[in-house]
C-alpha cells in the first residue's frame, strides 16, 4: 500500500500562506530555529544543494554549525528577522516554540511554511484541543480550566482521574500533573503556576505511537511509518519501527494522520501522537507542525528522510518515498550519559549496523538531548535488542574507569 495520495484541497487553497512556486536546489531556505531538528534538516537541505541561513537566540546552535549563514538574535528582534527574511526564498521552522509574531514579521516579507496559523493552534493545547473536537478528530475527553474551583467542576465530570497541562507550550512531560482519583484539585491548580489550564481524562493506553506526515503545496500528502514510542521520566527513550500493535491500530493512526494534516491545511510537516487503546483504537494525544523527535529514525532507515520531505514539501517539489528500507530502532543519548565520563563511541559502533548521531551540544546537561543511535536488523525486535545494547557499550568504559 502507497504512503503517498494525490492532493486535494479541505475549501481553501493548499498553498495558502506558504510558497506557490518552485524553490530550486541553489536557492536559500531560512530556518527559524537551530536546535537538532534544525541541523539535519539543513544537513539534508545543503545535500540537495540548497543554502540554509538558521535564525535562533543561542550562540554556537546544532544548526547554525552546518548553516551558510547563522544570525544570532532574539525572536522579538523585528529588524533582525526582517533582514533574516529578505535574504533568503522560504522560511520554516524547526519547533514550535516561536512567537507567532514573530512569523508574521516574517511572513509579510517571506513565504513561511507551515503558515502562521498552524503554528498558532498547535503550541497552544486550548486551541489544540478545540480544534480536534471541532474536526471530528478522535482524543481524549477534555475540560479547559481557569481556576482551582473550575478544575473542581471538570475533574467529577471526567470521572475524577485526569491530566493537568498548561494551555501554553510545555513539551517532554514539562507543564503538567496527573491527578489521580481522590487528588486535590487546588493542589494540582497550585502546582500548575499558570493562568489557564487543559484537563484530559485519564486514558488507560496500552502503546504510545506517533506518526509523521507531509503535504506540499499541491496537496500531496505522504506518511511516514507508524512508529512505537516507549518514554523514560516523560522523555522518549526508545522508537520502535513498524510499530509492535494490531494492523486496525497502523490503519487508524495513518487514517487521521492524513486527515489532521488536511484539516489544518498544513504545507511541510506534522506529527501526530497517539495513544493506542486495548482494543486496538488510537486517540491523538499532541500534535507538532515540524520534524519530530520520533522520527529521527528515517535519517537512516527510509528511502526519504522526514527532514528532507520537509524541504520538498516546502520547496514545491513532489514529495519521496517514505518506504521503509529495514526494521530500525532509535534510543536517544541524554547528557547523563556523560555523568562518569565521555561515552565509549567506539564500543557502540562495534555492531556495524549501529549509526550514531551527534548533535554538536557543548553541554550535557542531565535530560538533554544529545544525539541518538539508531539499530537497523531484520525484525523490529532484534532492532531495538541492538539499540539497547549498543547504548550499554556506551557506558562500560567511563563507568569501569570511575571505579
Amino acid at each position: 500500500m502507497s504512503n503517498v495520495e494525490a492532493g486535494h484541497s479541505s475549501g481553501r487553497n493548499a498553498g495558502t500562506g506558504s510558497n506557490s512556486r518552485v524553490i530550486l536546489p541553489g536557492r536559500t531556505i531560512g530556518l527559524l530555529g537551530g536546535g537538532q531538528l534544525g541541523r539535519m534538516f539543513a544537513l539534508e537541505a545543503k545535500r540537495l544543494g540548497y543554502r540554509v541561513h538558521v535564525f535562533d537566540p543561542g550562540a554556537d546552535s546544532p544548526a547554525g554549525q552546518v548553516g551558510d549563514l547563522g544570525v544570532c538574535a532574539d525572536y522579538m528582534d523585528l529588524p533582525a528577522l526582517e533582514e533574516f527574511a529578505r535574504r533568503v526564498d522560504v522560511v520554516t521552522y524547526e519547533f514550535e516554540n516561536i512567537p507567532v509574531s514573530a512569523i508574521n514579521a516574517v511572513a509579510a516579507i517571506a513565504s513561511v511554511a507551515p503558515r502562521g496559523e498552524v503554528l498558532h493552534i498547535c503550541q497552544n493545547r486550548e486551541r489544540e484541543k478545540l480544534f480536534l473536537r471541532q474536526a471530528g478528530i478522535p482524543c481524549a475527553d477534555f475540560r479547559v480550566v481557569d481556576s482551582a474551583a473550575a478544575l473542581e467542576v471538570a475533574l467529577n465530570e471526567i470521572g475524577g482521574h485526569g491530566v493537568l497541562k498548561t494551555a501554553d507550550f510545555g513539551y517532554d512531560g514539562k507543564g503538567q500533573c496527573r491527578i489521580r482519583p481522590g487528588g486535590s484539585a487546588a493542589a494540582a491548580w497550585a502546582s500548575l503556576n499558570a493562568p489557564r489550564g487543559v484537563l484530559e481524562a485519564w486514558v488507560p493506553f496500552e502503546k504510545e505511537l506517533s506518526v509523521v506526515a507531509a503535504r506540499s503545496v499541491t496537496g500531496e500528502v505522504s506518511v511516514f511509518p507508524v512508529v512505537e514510542n516507549i518514554h523514560s521520566n516523560h522523555i522518549l527513550d526508545v522508537s520502535v519501527i513498524p510499530a509492535r500493535v494490531p494492523e486496525k491500530s497502523i490503519t487508524a493512526a495513518l487514517q487521521i494522520a492524513r486527515e489532521v494534516i488536511h484539516a489544518l491545511d498544513v504545507v511541510g510537516l506534522l506529527a501526530v501522537e497517539f495513544f493506542q487503546l486495548s482494543d486496538g483504537s488510537v486517540l491523538v494525544n499532541e500534535l507538532a507542525p515540524r520534524p519530530h523527535n520520533s522520527g529521527h529514525f528515517s535519517f537512516d532507515a527510509c528511502i526519504t528522510s522526514q527532514f528532507e520531505q520537509q524541504l520538498r514539501a516546502v520547496c514545491g517539489l513532489p514529495l519521496g518515498s517514505v518506504e521503509l528500507m529495514r526494521p530500525v530502532a532509535m534510543k536517544n543519548l541524554l547528557g547523563d550519559l556523560w555523568a562518569d565520563g565521555e561515552p565509549d563511541w567506539a564500543a557502540a559502533l562495534t555492531d556495524p549496523d549501529i549509526k550514531l548521531h551527534l548533535y554538536g551540544k557543548r553541554n550535557p546537561l542531565a535530560g538533554r538531548k544529545m544525539g541518538h543511535l539508531c539499530a537497523l536488523a531484520e525484525t523490529n525486535e532484534l532492532a531495538r535488542a541492538k539499540v539497547e545494547a549498543a547504548a550499554a557499550r556506551l557506558l562500560a568504559r567511563s563507568r569501569s574507569a570511575s571505579h
